[in-house]
C-alpha cells in the first residue's frame, strides 16, 4: 500500500471513529480531547480475532492453541495505533492480557511499552476469578500518577465486568477512576 493510500485510510478511519463515537449524555467534549485529559485511561478490546472463546486445547503462551488475530485484525490494530498517534494521544504504557490476540494487538498498536498484566486475562471459561481480577485492575489504576496515560488491552468479558459495556472488537472505552477509588466512570467510546 502506498504512503498516499495509507494516509487516506488513516483519515477515513479518524473520520469514521468520530462519526461512530457515542458519548455519554453528560459528556460535551470531543472524545479525543477527553482522552488527552489528566487521569483518563482507555480499555480496548483486542482487534478482530474470528470466533468465540478459545479451542479446547488452549494453552497460555502457545499461540498455536489460541484464537488469534486474522489479517483484518492485524491491520485494525496497526491502523488504530496510527490514528491514536495522529490525534496526539501520548500513551505512557500499554497493559495487556497474556492471551496472544491481546499481546499482538498491544504490540501492533505501536504506542509504548507493552506490559503483560495477568489481571487482564480472560475469565470467559472461569467466572470465579472475575471479582478478584476486576478488583486488581481497579487497585492498579488507583496507583497511577496523574501524568500517566494507560491503554489496557483485554477481552470483552473483562471490559463488561468493569464498565457494563459489551464492546466490539477493537473498540476503545475512555474512563477515569471515580473519586471513591473503586468505581470506573465511563467518559466516551471510540469504535472502528
Amino acid at each position: 500500500m502506498s504512503i498516499l493510500h495509507r494516509n487516506m485510510l488513516r483519515i477515513v478511519l479518524v473520520l469514521a471513529g468520530l462519526m461512530c463515537w457515542s458519548p455519554p449524555a453528560m459528556a460535551s467534549e470531543d472524545a479525543w480531547q477527553i482522552w488527552k485529559s489528566d487521569g483518563v485511561h482507555a480499555l480496548m478490546r483486542h482487534a478482530i480475532a474470528p470466533g468465540t472463546g478459545d479451542p479446547a486445547n488452549f494453552t497460555l503462551g502457545d499461540c498455536s492453541t489460541q484464537r488469534n488475530l486474522d489479517d483484518t485484525g492485524r491491520e485494525q490494530a496497526r491502523n488504530t495505533g496510527a490514528v491514536i498517534r495522529d490525534m496526539g494521544i501520548k500513551v505512557t504504557s500499554v497493559l495487556t492480557s497474556q492471551w496472544c490476540r491481546c499481546v499482538d494487538t498491544a504490540r501492533m498498536l505501536g504506542l509504548g511499552p507493552v506490559i503483560e498484566e495477568p489481571a487482564l486475562n480472560s475469565f470467559f471459561r472461569d467466572r470465579s476469578t472475575e471479582a478478584a481480577q476486576s478488583a486488581a485492575i481497579k487497585e492498579r489504576l488507583t496507583t497511577v500518577a496523574d501524568d500517566e496515560k494507560l491503554l489496557l488491552v483485554t477481552h470483552q468479558v473483562n471490559i463488561t465486568a468493569l464498565t457494563g459495556i459489551f464492546p466490539r472488537s477493537g473498540e476503545i472505552i475512555l474512563f477515569r477512576m471515580a473519586d471513591n477509588g473503586t468505581d470506573i466512570d465511563v467518559l466516551a467510546r471510540l469504535m472502528q
